[in-house]
């Protein structure tokens, strides 16, 4: 098998500015990397949105993550049902799902190059999901490995627990691990999992290279909830001709993905609705997109997507007419 080398697609760094006695020790560095005002704007915006949780109706007030009255609502609904300890049940019930992911122009290299794709892991939720997950991982063949977001249940509050999980499930993984950050996650997390050897893109981009050919690997920051991403950032750095793969933890930036270029765009945050109607017929998938983009694999003009699922569970440790997945992307030229 080909060795792939990443090689960094950051561009210069940034001279030290006024900011810097501002910024979090911890987060220097990163403040280096990705700029002090993309810094500010996610710092702030995650306080704001705690303020919004706690004291008053606000633009996410609303949010199912938010409603936390409406969560003993479903779970009590699932039990007078009947269905509650089945829909417990199958959170642990991960399914592994083969795709053939086609790219426009995919150098021959990258043929059959094989991506392990785990989204929306909220690895704090429940420490059985955690080791569900943990278990079918464990010994999965790929080339790499990337993340779509959601590593914490909840969307604001400590985030400690949600990196042991991660950890966990990191220790059964190997080749290169790349990842973005979802709406439930705070900045604050990306120099954890950047111990735990995950590259977190955010609005970045990296060059895979293999036997003398590169695919470039993009991602943004939450375009859900801080919609502070940036596609023009993120493809700043691949070449006009240069084939290219998208992160994004929503798929609600289909079109604009589309129209910038990008071969192919992976993502999840819907759940595919977690809770459905029998045949997986989602009552609501939380994103501004069209119901064919909940779940599975989709295209937009000549861009192809693909929509996780999720292998953990949101709001409450059930699903329903809905398994979770781990997908592994086999790459082949459109």
């Amino acid at each position: 098998m080909a060795r792939i080398d990443p090689t960094s697609q950051d561009g210069a760094r940034r001279p030290p500015g006024p900011s810097d006695a501002e910024t979090p020790p911890e987060l220097q560095a990163l403040a280096q990397r990705i700029g002090h005002t993309h810094l500010r704007q996610r710092l702030g915006l995650e306080e704001d949105h705690e303020v919004f949780c706690f004291s008053r109706p606000g633009a996410h007030f609303f949010y199912p993550e938010n409603w936390y009255s409406f969560h003993g609502f479903i779970r009590t609904s699932l039990r007078l049902a009947g269905l509650y300890e089945r829909a417990q049940g199958n959170t642990s019930a991960i399914r592994i799902t083969h795709h053939r992911l086609a790219l426009r122009d995919l150098p021959q290299p990258f043929e059959g190059l094989r991506l392990l794709h785990l989204s929306d892991l909220h690895a704090d939720m429940d420490p059985r999901i955690t080791a569900a997950i943990t278990e079918r991982v464990h010994d999965l063949n790929y080339d790499l490995c990337v993340f779509t977001g959601d590593y914490r249940a909840r969307t604001y509050g400590p985030y400690l627990a949600a990196l042991a999980g991660m950890t966990a499930i990191c220790r059964e993984l190997h080749g290169p691990l790349y990842a973005i950050l979802g709406n439930h996650d705070s900045i604050r997390m990306v120099p954890g999992l950047e111990a735990l050897g995950i590259r977190v893109l955010l609005n970045e981009s990296v060059a895979l290279e293999r036997d003398g050919a590169h695919l470039y690997l993009a991602g943004i920051d939450d375009a859900h909830y801080y919609r502070v991403h940036n596609l023009q950032q993120a493809a700043a750095n691949i070449p006009a001709d240069g084939v290219s793969l998208l992160l994004s933890h929503t798929p609600e930036v289909y079109r604009h993905a589309a129209h910038a270029g990008f071969a192919a765009m992976l993502c999840g945050h819907t759940h595919g609705g977690q809770i459905c109607l029998p045949g997986g017929y989602a009552l609501t998938w939380d994103a501004r997109c069209p119901r064919r983009l909940a779940a599975g694999p989709w295209s937009q003009g000549d861009m192809n997507g693909y929509t996780s699922v999720g292998c953990g569970s949101s709001v409450v440790a059930a699903r329903l007419n809905c398994l979770p997945e781990i997908a592994i992307h086999e790459l082949c030229r459109a």
